[in-house]
């Protein structure tokens, strides 16, 4: 088996690509030490064609395969595709992948699983192993054995074969509506964009203080600047212990960040350091306006207790009936705004989450309809005027 490594090759495979009506993707990457994450392969097939790309090749220009990604005749299927597809939005420049179809998402439709993995869903759709040997392969070196290869490669033709089984079943069950809300989030640009000023959002908020939010607020934008800038994790350039520290103490020049517990000797010296003085300076001369605006969620009303308990009850009939895990179709967060109010702006009182629960969830709640044990089960019962 053979990489493609010429910008001719991938052009032909690419071609061959596009006269299939569905294309199964994965990729192998390496993050442990960067940011950016390294794109070390790229792996496709569709009906007839079997490809795998070797990005890291001198002189390869990916351009035929952001195109074959962009063609909107052509299915992309993926399993757990959010890390792929934040690759492709940062290389290919904004590209994603249209229109999609995620078999991990698929399979939680399906009852499978919250997040199966994909040995797990080969297994229980295909009912074949897979060699898990070569899955620490360090994917960067170059070159790549036969065998490492052939596993990349099954990574595709297992998910070539999984895509039809998993779109009849879906279509007999009449779920496709189901995956349109998460299809959505994953090919939604802004769940890619890694704005700094948005990377506080990451960590707990430990006071609601303007000053402290500001200061954590601008810790974790001058992070996410430095991580992004010299290509390194995040927690190699400041632990989060560290960042609440900072926060707290909101420095300014070095006398006032030295002696922080969680800030590694000697840092505040450093260049980074001194461009924190200059983010954070920059903060506190507003900070009022600087802090994030996060409102503190209000506790739910105290007599909505045992509405919520019942709606529990009902939740896991439904999603019993259904195959799936009740999370998929609601919270517990989202059944106490629901007690608290039935028009509550929540998952479960929109799309098809609201006709199979939502609403007769409402119903429940006015009284109009009533949980009931028959033969040990719990069932619906219409109430009488």
């Amino acid at each position: 088996m053979t990489m493609i490594t010429t910008t001719a090759e991938l052009t032909r495979a690419c071609d061959a690509l596009l006269q299939s009506d569905f294309v199964a993707v994965d990729t192998e990457f390496m993050r442990e030490t960067v940011y950016w994450p390294a794109l070390c392969l790229i792996q496709a097939a569709g009906h007839d064609t079997e490809i795998i790309i070797d990005p890291l090749a001198e002189g390869l220009d990916l351009e035929p395969f952001w195109e074959l990604m962009a063609d909107d005749r052509v299915m992309k299927v993926f399993h757990a595709a959010r890390q792929d597809l934040e690759i492709f939005f940062h290389q290919g420049e904004g590209l994603i992948p249209a229109p999609l179809f995620d078999t991990q998402v698929g399979a939680m439709a399906l009852g499978l699983g919250d997040s199966i993995a994909y040995d797990g869903l080969v297994r229980a759709l295909l009912k074949r192993p897979i060699d898990k040997g070569p899955r620490f392969t360090d994917w960067s070196r170059r070159p790549l054995s036969d065998k490492q290869l052939k596993y990349a490669m099954a990574d595709v033709t297992h998910l070539r074969d999984l895509y039809p089984i998993m779109r009849e079943k879906l279509d007999r069950k009449g779920r496709e509506d189901w995956l349109s809300e998460e299809m959505g989030i994953l090919t939604r640009p802004a769940t890619y964009e890694l704005n700094p000023e948005d990377a506080w959002k990451r960590l707990k908020l430990r006071k609601m203080t303007p000053q402290w939010l500001a200061g954590l607020r601008c810790a974790a934008a001058w992070r996410e600047r430095e991580a992004q800038t010299r290509d390194m994790p995040r927690q190699r350039v400041m632990k989060d212990d560290a960042l609440y520290e900072i926060a707290a103490t909101a420095p300014t020049q070095a006398s006032e960040l030295q002696g922080l517990r969680a800030v590694p000797k000697g840092f505040e010296r450093s260049r980074p350091a001194e461009r924190l003085y200059e983010a954070m300076r920059a903060a506190m001369a507003d900070a009022e306006n600087y802090a994030p605006k996060v409102e503190k969620p209000a506790p739910p009303p105290s007599n909505v207790g045992p509405t919520v308990e019942l709606l529990k009850v009902y939740l896991k009939r439904v999603a019993e009936e259904a195959g799936v895990a009740t999370r998929l179709i609601a919270t517990v967060p989202d059944l106490e705004k629901l007690a608290a109010d039935p028009k509550a702006d929540i998952p479960a009182n929109k799309g098809w989450r609201r006709e199979v629960f939502g609403e007769p969830a409402v119903r429940l709640m006015q009284g109009e309809i009533a949980l009931a044990l028959k033969d040990g089960r719990v069932v619906m019962q219409d109430v009488k005027g």
